[in-house]
């Protein structure tokens, strides 16, 4: 396995200005990680939004390349929001188009992973009825933009991200459908538990079909915890907060064990989005996880 870190993991220090997507990679090459993918999040005004520019700064792309060169740190995988609820989005045919120019960007960065949404993070269905109708959109867009990234070697990927397309069996039928053998899950090992799944049962479940590993680590909480401001509530009314990985709630030596024994031998990413300094949570974060991984 090669790791790494998500741009995303260095959002504390992006958006103040105190670090530099460059600086991250700097950082990188000190620390014992290999790769950084770059989320496209991680460089915008706040998060939520895509406003970064990232397709268009070939300014940036040429540096990144040197740095990449200079440093030894591989640009892994490139992630980006995208939405294609058509109730959503004024017009699908313009997102499709903005999504292939962001395929276009990796190809430019010689990355050959890029994860896209499918709907924005907070779009939530319940109803089965309703995630079938949507669907077969859903499906077609991804299908569309996994076939043109096939030409540039490029291998697409949906994660277990937001709160429609989450659960393991959501992601397995999501790749059944759109059927290409270029489109593959970026596998989130804690963001199951944003839909209540256990982490552990998920990954197993969806390893096989893992383009890239996310690492992440929560608190978990029951309702009557009264844990305040900073967690999130989930479906099933639960708690869950960011953690520096191997310090959380979640099982990580079962999640990490489910990972080794697979067989998987790609990219795994820190993720970090505790509230500790961003520095600290990656550079414990990986040291737990290699920590962990050698005990399984």
């Amino acid at each position: 396995m090669k790791f790494g870190f998500s741009s995303y993991s260095f959002y504390q220090r992006l958006r103040t200005g105190q670090m530099s997507v460059l600086d991250a990679m700097d950082w990188v090459a000190q620390s014992a990680g290999d790769h950084l993918e770059i989320a496209t999040v991680s460089l915008a005004s706040e998060m939520g939004k895509d406003d970064s520019g990232f397709d268009t700064n070939e300014e940036l792309h040429a540096a990144l390349l040197a740095k990449s060169a200079a440093t030894g740190v591989e640009l892994s995988n490139l992630v980006i929001p995208a939405d294609f609820v058509q109730d959503c989005v004024a017009d699908l045919e313009t997102e499709l188009a903005r999504v292939k120019r962001y395929v276009d960007v990796a190809d430019r960065l010689g990355m050959k992973l890029f994860r896209h949404d499918v709907a924005k993070w907070a779009h939530r269905v319940d109803a089965i009825d309703e995630y079938e109708k949507l669907l077969p959109t859903l499906v077609a867009a991804s299908k569309e933009i996994a076939q043109y990234a096939a030409q540039f070697g490029i291998v697409t990927s949906i994660e277990n991200h937001g709160m429609m397309v989450n659960a393991s069996e959501r992601v397995r039928r999501f790749l059944y459908l759109v059927d290409e053998p270029n489109f593959k899950t970026t596998l989130d090992v804690g963001n199951f538990l944003c839909v209540d799944e256990d982490p552990v049962t998920a990954v197993q479940r969806n390893i096989s079909q893992a383009s890239i590993v996310h690492l992440k680590d929560f608190y978990i909480r029951s309702a009557a915890a009264n844990v305040g401001d900073g967690w999130l509530h989930t479906p099933g009314d639960r708690y869950i907060r960011g953690s520096i990985v191997g310090y959380g709630d979640m099982d990580m030596p079962a999640v990490l064990a489910a990972v080794k024994n697979s067989g998987y031998d790609g990219y795994v990413s820190i993720e970090f989005e505790g509230i500790e300094d961003c520095l600290l949570g990656c550079e414990r974060g990986l040291a737990n996880t290699q920590r962990i991984l050698a005990g399984v």
